[in-house]
Formats: structure tokens, C-alpha cells, sequence
């Protein structure tokens, strides 16, 4: 009786559980050592918390960390190669909440995959993502470790920034169609952090689509964009015509590396302090 007492006193003391970014609490009986990344993000995380070598399989477009390219792709993450990914057992899925195909996300749990799935929204849920997974892979102390930088780089980023003069800014997330972001989005937390004012961010819808005349009408002091590469601001020259926009004539038109910015991960930090510096140089031209 002892015996039977110790093994289930040790078992239990084994289980890891964490409640996931849909309210639902996912429990294994051991920290996951195979771990599949269902979304480009999800794969930073999933490093940022230590547990990168423990990644069977992820999806396209993973690119970061370089490790994360050499790892089995399972199909994109709007369209998941199943089969691929049940071949590779796995005994951690790592979901997004809005990213993957539903459909697919209800055939894993049928198939008693763990799914665990994510989508931070605020830069505290970024840390908090970080921390779970690391519970879930038994990467404690390099997660919480990240997690804390993050938390704390933010938090200073804030402080720095809190009694700036406000920036009319305008963020482009997309060329074509054309497409900004609101107040609510994380980005639009980044413009707000920064001392900016998103000229579109009353907008209702988090990624709203707008035209060149309503960036016209807006008129902001600055223009922040990505493009389609990591190093390439082409998305800026389309302003470049408009002379006799306020950004355009003073020279406002900035380039973020979209990676820094548009992934809710730890580089989110990196790109904060750039979207800062280049607000920052802005209030200098007034």
C-alpha cells in the first residue's frame, strides 16, 4: 500500500497543466517532449520558452529562430498535412486562436492530440504565454527568465515614453488592399507605449482596410511601415508621391522589419524601442 501510495503521489506530482489563451485548462502527464508549432509565432514562443529543441514540427513561413528551419514543416498554418503531423507523435500541439483551420484543430483533439492554443493581445499575455509553455515543457527557468526581460524591457519602454508629446501616426500593415490597425491591436499598443496617436485607431475592426484618401484626410505626422521582406520599405514609396502630405514633407516615412513588430513574441520588444526611436526622431523635426 505504501508502494502504490509513493507512485501515485509521484505521478501526480508529474502533471503539468496550464489553461490556454480559449479559457481551456490542458493537463500532461509528463513536460511535453515533442512539441508541434501550428503558426510562425507559435514557434517563437515555444523557443522563447526554452523548449526549442523539443519542436517536431512546425509551419510554413517559421523562420525565427534559424534553428526553426530545419524542423519537419507540417503544411502552412492555414491548412495543416495532418497525416504528416500525426506521424511525427507529438504530445504537445501548440494552436493559434485565430490562425488555424478549426476544422483541423477539432480532428487532433479527436484523435486525443493535447492542443494548446494561443494568440497574446496584450504585451503582459505575451509574458504569460511564454511562462505556460514553459510549464507545459519543463523549461522553467530559461522561460520565466524571458518572460521576466520581456515584461521588464516593456515596462521601461513605458516609462520612457509616458509624458512624450503625442505623434499623429499612421501604421500600414498591408500594401494591397491597403490595411492599418486600431487602438485594440497589439500594434496599436506599440503606437500608444510609444507617445504616438493612431490616427485610425477608433476604427472598429482591428485590421480595418482604408484607402490613400483617407491617409490623405488624416494627414499624419508620421508614416510607419512594413514591406514585403524584412529588408525592403518599398510599401513607403507609395507615400513618396503625395508631396504635400505632412510626413511625406518632413521626412517622416519610416521602415520597421515587419517581423519585429507584427509577431506577438519577444522581438516585439526590439521593435517597440525602433517604432520609440523613430516617434522619437519625428518630435526632433518639429
Amino acid at each position: 500500500m505504501a508502494i502504490l501510495l509513493t507512485m501515485a503521489s509521484l505521478a501526480t506530482r508529474a502533471e503539468v497543466c496550464a489553461t490556454d489563451d480559449t479559457g481551456e485548462e490542458i493537463c500532461l502527464p509528463a513536460p511535453a517532449q515533442r512539441i508541434a508549432a501550428l503558426s510562425p509565432g507559435a514557434t517563437e514562443l515555444v523557443w522563447s520558452a526554452g523548449a526549442g529543441d523539443q519542436v517536431v514540427a512546425v509551419v510554413a513561413f517559421s523562420d525565427y529562430p534559424p534553428a526553426a528551419r530545419n524542423v519537419t514543416s507540417v503544411g502552412s498554418h492555414t491548412r495543416l498535412d495532418l497525416e504528416k503531423l500525426v506521424s511525427l507523435k507529438p504530445d504537445l500541439v501548440i494552436g493559434w486562436v485565430t490562425g488555424n483551420p478549426q476544422e483541423q484543430i477539432r480532428t487532433l483533439d479527436k484523435l486525443g492530440l493535447p492542443v494548446f492554443s494561443i494568440e497574446p493581445r496584450e504585451f503582459e499575455e505575451v509574458s504569460s504565454v511564454i511562462e505556460r509553455l514553459a510549464r507545459l515543457a519543463g523549461t522553467e527557468d530559461a522561460g520565466f527568465a524571458e518572460a521576466e526581460r520581456f515584461r521588464e524591457g516593456m515596462a521601461a519602454l513605458a516609462e520612457r515614453y509616458r509624458d512624450k508629446a503625442p505623434v499623429p501616426v499612421f501604421y500600414q500593415v498591408w500594401d494591397e488592399p491597403l490595411m492599418t490597425v486600431n487602438d485594440q491591436h497589439l500594434i496599436g499598443k506599440v503606437i500608444t507605449l510609444c507617445g504616438g496617436h493612431n490616427v485610425f485607431g477608433e476604427l472598429p475592426r482591428l485590421v480595418p482596410r482604408i484607402g490613400d484618401e483617407a491617409v490623405l484626410e488624416a494627414n499624419p505626422e508620421a508614416i510607419l511601415a512594413g514591406g514585403m521582406g524584412e529588408e525592403n520599405p518599398q510599401w513607403l514609396e507609395r507615400w513618396q508621391r503625395y508631396t504635400h502630405l505632412r510626413a511625406t514633407t518632413i521626412g517622416n516615412l519610416f521602415f520597421i522589419p515587419p517581423s519585429l513588430i507584427q509577431r506577438p513574441t519577444p522581438r516585439l520588444l526590439e521593435g517597440s524601442r525602433l517604432f520609440c526611436e523613430k516617434l522619437e526622431i519625428a518630435r526632433g523635426r518639429r
